[in-house]
């Protein structure tokens, strides 16, 4: 059993619609496990289309009927503070909810609740900022736009670092005037129960924020066909998000989906190799390498590939793996049982498709729980499927390269194209080859250091749209541009005699 279960755990895990907690009405519900002993912690109410069908409802009252969609920019942030400041102050409690929920490690979950309330002291400094925009043609007319909230906001969240990922979305949406649908992944519903708690106590009025519970193919699917719902913010994998776009067309809904990715990390001669190795190993092994933005194929110009393969693959094999809620901890248990099964497939291709330097199976000292050691393969050739393919657990492709236009040509040979780093101290070689990266975003000597202004997204099958700053507001508001005339306005006279 896991002897660090956290006190005062539910044992069932219901939806919360206006302003209420409750279950299912088909009184449907789904075990959740805790990824160090796969058992059953809790049951969770599983919403069908009525229940979001409910929530819908709810979230349309309390934006046409309630306070919030026309409250002063300044009275929301003040909200939003407030609950940045409930979010800092439950830090060590969320952290140990994440941790216990997830497998992540402990040190790891408590980044995530601090940025978790950043997110929402960002959007609620972005909302008082922003400025709308008017437009002057002199003596004869002036153009203002003026942002409206678009209505209800449907948000889908995914299982890796629930409670940050759904505090990105709610923030913008809710600084924006909009209400909301929560429907957050069915591995890791903990953290999410505790929203409705942080929001009641800092006045966000009821009916506002919504939570129902469930599967992708049943909950998710019934708030993606809701025709009152005209924005669906969705970060999780790319067949998920080609599902959603294909019947979001019905409704023509907004769209902002960030999706899955198999981004490179470049690796030149003359880089800081010291500082290449410390991040590539962070940006891969860090979060149990649940991350999306992971640098997954790390592709190291020959001239060094020897060296850098010896000392990344005995750096991995020192790595700590243990239980998530053991501060020593670096890499700890993957999320749940079925995707446990689906990394260790791919580590199981990975020996017949290229070299196993470190890793590849479960840790001695762990005989039970979703544990993978982590794992380094060397001379992965372009075609191979784990060069290929997401796999988003502790398992990364090493892979040489010759020259700049080759390393261009393999950071590019996949279908995705959401982030990208490159090691080098030729800054003019550095912007060149970013430049020449297909990914939303790319870091120079750097691994994923967010500045929440900027925006963040994906090219190809890494996503539609960005988020992130000003473009967040952006998609849950509409513009209206309102003409007023100054002077007389020769207008023909059609009909007249």
């Amino acid at each position: 059993m896991n002897d660090h279960r956290p006190a005062g755990l539910p044992e069932r895990i219901r939806h919360f619609i206006d302003g209420e907690e409750v279950d299912s009405l088909s009184g449907r519900t789904f075990e959740v496990l805790d990824p160090v002993t796969n058992q059953p912690y809790a049951t969770a109410a599983a919403g069908q289309a009525e229940d979001i069908d409910r929530a819908v409802t709810a979230a349309r009252a309390a934006f046409t009927d309630g306070p919030w969609p026309a409250m002063t920019a300044r009275e929301r942030a003040r909200v939003l503070f407030r609950i940045a400041d409930a979010v800092e102050a439950e830090a060590d409690r969320l952290a140990e909810l994440e941790t216990f929920d997830t497998g992540l490690p402990i040190t790891q979950a408590r980044g995530q609740a601090r940025r978790a309330a950043e997110n929402f002291r960002f959007f609620g400094d972005e909302i008082v900022a922003l400025h709308e925009d008017a437009y002057r043609v002199p003596g004869a007319q002036v153009n203002y736009v003026v942002r409206k909230p678009v209505g209800v906001a449907g948000l889908i969240t995914p299982w890796n670092t629930p409670f940050m990922l759904e505090s990105w979305k709610l923030a913008p949406a809710l600084a924006s005037g909009c209400t909301v649908v929560l429907k957050p992944a069915e591995f890791t519903p903990l953290s999410a129960s505790l929203w409705p708690r942080i929001f009641a106590e800092a006045g966000l009025p009821r009916g506002v924020f919504n939570l129902v519970g469930g599967i992708g193919e049943e909950a998710g699917q019934a708030l993606v066909d809701h025709p009152h719902v005209p924005r669906i913010s969705f970060t999780g994998e790319t067949t998920t998000g080609q599902t959603i776009m294909g019947r979001a067309a019905a409704n023509l809904k907004g769209l902002s989906m960030e999706l899955g990715g198999k981004s490179p990390a470049v690796v030149f001669a003359d880089a800081d190799l010291d500082a290449a190795l410390d991040s590539t190993l962070f940006g891969v092994f860090s979060l149990n390498g649940e991350r999306c933005t992971a640098g997954s194929r790390i592709l190291v110009d020959r001239a060094i590939y020897p060296e850098f393969c010896a000392r990344y693959a005995e750096r991995a094999q020192r790595i700590v793996v243990g239980p998530p809620h053991d501060p020593a901890t670096e890499v700890g248990a993957l999320v749940h049982p079925e995707h446990y099964e689906r990394v260790l497939g791919y580590v199981e291709l990975g020996k017949r498709e290229a070299t196993l330097l470190a890793g590849g199976a479960r840790p001695e000292h762990l005989p039970t729980g979703n544990y993978l050691a982590p794992t380094v393969f060397a001379d992965v050739k372009p075609d191979a499927r784990i060069f290929q393919e997401e796999i988003f657990g502790p398992v990364v492709a090493l892979t040489p390269f010759d020259t700049e236009a080759e390393v261009v040509a393999l950071a590019n040979d996949v279908r995705y194209g959401l982030a990208g780093y490159v090691w080098t101290n030729d800054l003019k070689r550095g912007h060149r080859v970013a430049a020449a990266i297909d990914a939303g975003m790319v870091w120079l000597n750097s691994h994923n250091i967010r500045d929440l202004r900027t925006p963040f997204g994906g090219v190809k099958a890494s996503g539609v749209g960005h988020e992130g700053g000003r473009r967040s507001i952006d998609f849950y508001t509409t513009e209206q541009i309102v003409h007023i005339a100054l002077g007389e306005v020769h207008t023909p006279r059609f009909g007249a005699r």
